[in-house]
C-alpha cells in the first residue's frame, strides 16, 4: 500500500476511535464509567478528571461507584459530578459516592440522539477534510513526478474507497449508539 495511503487509513482510524470514545460519554440510561471519568474535579489546586483521582465501578446496571484515593477530595469530587453536565447527582456515603443512573425520558432521550448524529457530522467533517488533505498529497506527488498520472487515478480511487468504508463504520457506530439511547 502506498505510504499517503496507509497514512489516510490511520488518520481516518483515529478519527473514528475518537468518535467512539466520544459516544462513550453519552448517557444512556445504565451505568458506564466513561459517563464520569472525564469529569474534571478541583484537586491539589488543579483540574484533574475524576479517573485520575478515585477509583470507578459499576456494581450494577445502574450505580456507578466512585472512591476517592484521598479521603479529603469526595467533596471536591461530588461538586465536580454534580456540575458536570451530565445531570448525575452523587450521593455521598461518607468514603465513597454512589451514583445512581436516572431513568431517561423520552425528551432526554431525543436530546441525546441530536448530541449522537452532532458527534457523528463533526467525525465525517474530519474525515472529508482529511480526504481532501491527502488527495491534494497524491496531486501534489504527481506535480513533482513521484507518481505517474496511472497511478494517481489509482490513489484517488483507493482513497474514495477507504473514505466509503470509514464513512460506513461511522455510520453503524451511530446506529449502534442510537438504539442504545433509544433502549427502555
Amino acid at each position: 500500500m502506498h505510504p499517503i495511503l496507509s497514512e489516510a487509513k490511520r488518520s481516518f482510524n483515529q478519527a473514528v476511535e475518537h468518535l467512539r470514545k466520544e459516544l462513550s460519554a453519552i448517557r444512556t440510561g445504565r451505568a458506564n464509567a466513561a459517563v464520569v471519568e472525564n469529569i474534571n474535579v478541583s484537586a491539589y489546586g488543579n483540574l484533574m478528571p475524576v479517573k485520575g483521582v478515585a477509583s470507578i465501578a459499576v456494581p450494577d446496571a445502574k450505580t456507578i461507584v466512585v472512591e476517592p484515593w484521598d479521603k479529603s477530595l469526595i467533596k471536591e469530587i461530588e461538586k465536580g459530578i454534580r456540575d458536570g453536565g451530565v445531570g448525575l447527582n452523587p450521593v455521598n456515603e461518607g468514603t465513597l459516592l454512589r451514583i445512581s443512573m436516572p431513568q431517561l425520558t423520552e425528551e432526554s432521550r431525543k436530546a441525546l440522539i441530536k448530541v449522537v448524529k452532532e458527534k457523528l457530522e463533526e467525525c465525517r467533517g474530519t474525515i472529508r477534510r482529511n480526504r481532501e488533505e491527502y488527495k491534494g498529497m497524491i496531486v501534489n506527488a504527481e506535480q513533482q513526478n513521484e507518481i505517474a498520472e496511472d497511478e494517481r487515478y489509482k490513489l484517488t480511487d483507493e482513497l474514495d474507497k477507504q473514505t466509503t468504508e470509514i464513512n460506513e463504520d461511522i455510520k453503524k457506530v451511530g446506529e449502534e449508539k442510537e438504539k442504545e439511547v433509544m433502549t427502555i
